[in-house]
């Protein structure tokens, strides 16, 4: 398929490529596995992310020192992250580079031997990660947020994990959730770079398309049964924190564009965002404010979150209760919906200048929708939102009597 942004491959065995020309030096490639935190038994919590931080541990050919070693020697960068539905390993690295990295990304995939040893040490790693992030309860809140939003779904679990299952987790539980989990047609390798198509797909050919094809024969259990539940807990902070949010779109339902259009309104990144308004700027009750929402395969997440001094939490609390109901209540104004279409049309336009952000944007919408939208597409569908459209939404998500909340006193 040829298109005046970006090109695509699929090889014999499932693994889809997608390609964006850069005159850059530098060059992003990465590889995007439709499997994360949500993918786990329960015994399994944890082993997602646990996998993500092994694969760099050594290769049937490399020890751990010579994998980390491979990019970062010629001045690249190796990465990887986890999701509850996604894991990715990606590179930033020079052009000239494209094979080195291409072979490296393949040889951690599908050769990582996970020695017992590198194991036991990565652990402490991990429970030193997890440690660090229970003394920090403004992160925190948001996991044990979606572990009250979902609760006793896959989905609710955090992605980290807990220390008693973390050293139970050896080569062999590894080794079977990759073969559970690692299929090639849930594969994407995404790149931006300064390499010709047709050179990019004969190489990836060498590193990945010999690899034995695995398609995916089951399906994820949704999540259909949300209840609002709200729950405050006693924590030993100078602040109160607090979360407020709702079950919301999800990744592939038509609503999610005028979905994130409310979000960015309400408290999006800018400043000017309604919650950043009128409750820092105007009254200086919370140094962060934010609302977020997050999109997943069949269902979603909106919430909203302050921290403020226990004194103001109930004035705050009301505060962000009116911007839902203004929202809920009143249409958006021909100016207000005009300037609303461009905040958002540009942020998304800076936010392609990261190429590294592109190259996972793209590697995303090609592994959930199999096609990627062209900027000028996306934002003819912004342009295209109605008030009417927006209000429906605002109703929907922002409804007081479906809200669930979190707060730590």
């Amino acid at each position: 398929m040829v298109d005046t942004d970006f090109l695509t491959h699929t090889f014999k065995n499932g693994i889809r490529v997608i390609h964006q020309y850069t005159d850059s030096p530098v060059a992003h490639l990465g590889i995007l596995i439709n499997a994360g935190s949500r993918d786990e038994e329960e015994e399994e919590h944890g082993l997602a992310h646990f996998i993500e931080h092994s694969v760099f541990k050594g290769t049937k050919k490399r020890k751990a020192f010579h994998v980390l070693s491979r990019i970062e020697g010629v001045g690249g960068e190796l990465n990887a992250y986890t999701t509850k539905e996604e894991t990715v390993l990606y590179s930033t690295f020079l052009s000239e580079y494209y094979d080195r990295t291409a072979e490296l990304i393949s040889d951690i995939l599908f050769n990582s031997v996970y020695p017992e040893k590198e194991l036991n040490r990565e652990k402490e790693v991990v429970v030193e990660e997890i440690n660090s992030y229970k003394d920090s309860p403004s992160e925190l809140i948001f996991d044990e947020f979606e572990e009250l939003v979902f609760d006793g779904h896959p989905i609710a679990r955090n992605i980290l994990g807990t220390k008693k299952n973390l050293r139970k987790f050896n080569r062999d539980i590894i080794l079977r959730f990759i073969e559970n989990n690692y299929h090639t047609d849930h594969m994407v390798i995404s790149s931006v770079g300064n390499i010709n198509f047709s050179v990019l797909v004969k190489m990836l050919e060498t590193h990945f398309g010999h690899v034995e094809s695995k398609v995916r024969e089951y399906s994820r259990a949704k999540f259909d049964n949300y209840i609002p539940k709200q729950k405050t807990v006693k924590k030993d902070t100078f602040q109160s924190h607090c979360l407020i949010g709702n079950t919301a779109y999800n990744i592939a339902d038509p609503k999610r564009i005028p979905m994130v259009f409310l979000n960015n309104i309400l408290g999006g990144q800018a400043l000017n965002s309604r919650l950043n308004l009128a409750l820092r700027e105007r009254r200086g009750m919370a140094y962060n404010v934010e609302s977020s929402y997050t999109a997943y395969s069949d269902t979603g997440l909106f919430s909203v979150y302050f921290g403020t001094d226990r004194e103001n939490l109930d004035k705050a609390q009301a505060l962000v209760q009116k911007e839902f109901d203004l929202l809920r209540n009143k249409k958006l104004g021909g100016v207000q919906l005009s300037r609303a279409k461009k905040q958002l049309i540009g942020q998304i336009a800076i936010s392609t200048e990261s190429h590294e952000d592109l190259m996972l944007a793209n590697g995303k919408s090609l592994l959930i929708f199999d096609k990627v939208d062209p900027l000028r597409v996306i934002f003819k569908k912004i342009e295209a939102l109605t008030a009417e459209e927006i209000q429906e939404v605002a109703n929907f998500v922002l409804d007081k009597n479906q809200m669930s909340k979190l707060i730590y006193q």
